[in-house]
């Protein structure tokens, strides 16, 4: 039996902490001083080369972000050891992620939710051995997918979000049907930015977010 062997974490992903901690990842955000929470930025070599992204689209019965797209995340309980632990157990709890095929590579700084005011920390991993993952809980996560960062790059996928009636003006991407905008789509555009990955795109193509996004916030 052929030993497998753990693809390498690509040179963007471990120097992302340092590049993330140098400079405002997202520039003019309040100070994070709310719940403490932590996503889990997963990413993993994708079948056609390159990298991917795992992301989940919410339940569209839930009271808060229904139907939006996420990453892997929550709340730190007290029993967590640490945020990565809590973006750990929470994609565990999840998606049925098996963590001991995880490797974490960076803590990001955390940043302001500006709807629940929660102080969230990203978490850069990567996805050494690779398993089985999807919905756990059909009433908390309605999709999961792996998402091919090429997808992300293309311009043609990457639009202005805008929310009437409000001053909100952001980064969205549209990807096999998944519609990304709010925290994910910021966070995924800085990332995108700061590894260096990330092409011109028209930033005057503003399109309003759906309403069926915008319930409960």
């Amino acid at each position: 039996m052929t030993q497998f062997v753990p693809a390498p974490e690509p040179d963007w992903l471990r120097e992302l902490e340092q590049r993330a901690h140098a400079a405002p990842i997202i520039a003019g955000l309040p100070e994070a001083n709310g719940r403490a929470s932590a996503v889990l930025m997963l990413f993993g070599q994708a079948e056609l080369g390159g990298q991917d992204v795992v992301l989940t689209e919410r339940s569209a019965t839930l009271r808060k972000h229904a139907g939006q797209v996420a990453f892997p995340g929550g709340r730190v309980d007290p029993t967590d050891t640490s945020f990565a632990d809590t973006a750990l157990r929470e994609a565990h709890e999840e998606i049925g992620l098996d963590r001991d095929g995880v490797r974490v590579v960076g803590v990001l700084p955390s940043l302001p939710l500006s709807v629940t005011g929660f102080r969230v920390t990203p978490i850069a991993a990567w996805w050494e051995r690779p398993a089985p993952i999807g919905v756990v809980d059909p009433a908390e996560v309605a999709r999961v997918e792996r998402v091919p960062l090429a997808q992300l790059v293309d311009p043609a996928n990457r639009f202005s979000a805008i929310v009437p009636g409000r001053e909100f003006v952001a980064p969205a991407f549209e990807v096999d049907g998944l519609y990304v905008w709010g925290f994910t789509a910021i966070l995924l555009d800085a990332t995108l930015r700061l590894a260096g990955m990330e092409l011109p795109w028209d930033r005057s193509d503003e399109r309003p977010v759906p309403s069926r996004y915008l319930q409960g916030g």
